[in-house]
């Protein structure tokens, strides 16, 4: 919890109480439900809650802000975001539903109301929403036919409504192919820790 309090000093207590429960809670669905590797269980502050996070030092999702969580897995990047702004909704979706269960027993626990799981594909979702984020789900020509027409152009942030993508390693081929007009933001210019080294946000803007 030292990472978080290190990074976002100006939490309440409320939300420090709910990143302190997360590693429990999916050390408790880990042992049920596998979504989370042994490794990365026991850094999971660092290298899922704070990856996560790093979408909350690009952008501060306002009031009635609609994200959309594509292939959220255990709850990643959605989870951690929805703590971090309350008053915002959040769709996670995934085509698993075992994982899906994880995300609604966790949310539960921490008593997030602004978070709605649901198993189903982006493709079949009928509404639209000011963001669409996501964590290593696939390369961005394939996750942007995936979520194409399902951001709306209600733009009432500092960066343009679209795709909020965390990925790592060397992204130079896949950027160049999907050759749609995007900007890259390293993490390691938010967080010192090695870990995000090589990772970095794509803010694909679409409406």
């Amino acid at each position: 919890m030292d990472l978080i309090k290190y990074y976002f000093p100006d939490l309440t207590e409320k939300q420090y109480q709910q990143y302190n429960e997360l590693p429990e809670l999916y050390r408790f669905w880990n042992d049920q439900i596998n979504v989370i590797s042994r490794q990365d269980l026991d850094n999971l502050i660092e290298r899922h809650v704070l990856h996560s996070l790093g979408i909350a030092k690009l952008v501060q999702f306002k009031a009635t802000t609609e994200i959309l969580d594509v292939g959220t897995g255990g709850g990643f990047p959605g989870i951690p975001l929805a703590i971090m702004f309350p008053e915002a909704s959040f769709h996670l979706i995934d085509g698993i539903g075992k994982k899906i269960k994880v995300v609604q027993g966790v949310a539960e626990a921490l008593g997030l109301a602004n978070v709605e799981a649901e198993q189903i594909r982006a493709e079949q979702l009928k509404t639209d929403y000011e963001f669409i984020v996501s964590r290593a789900v696939t390369q961005l020509p394939l996750f942007f036919n995936w979520v194409r027409g399902k951001v709306n152009k209600n733009n009432f942030h500092d960066i343009s409504n679209g795709l909020l993508c965390l990925k790592g390693g060397d992204l130079h081929e896949e950027l160049v192919a999907f050759g749609r007009k995007n900007k890259v933001y390293n993490l390691s210019n938010y967080f010192k820790e090695e870990f995000f080294e090589t990772k970095k946000i794509i803010h694909v803007p679409v409406s």
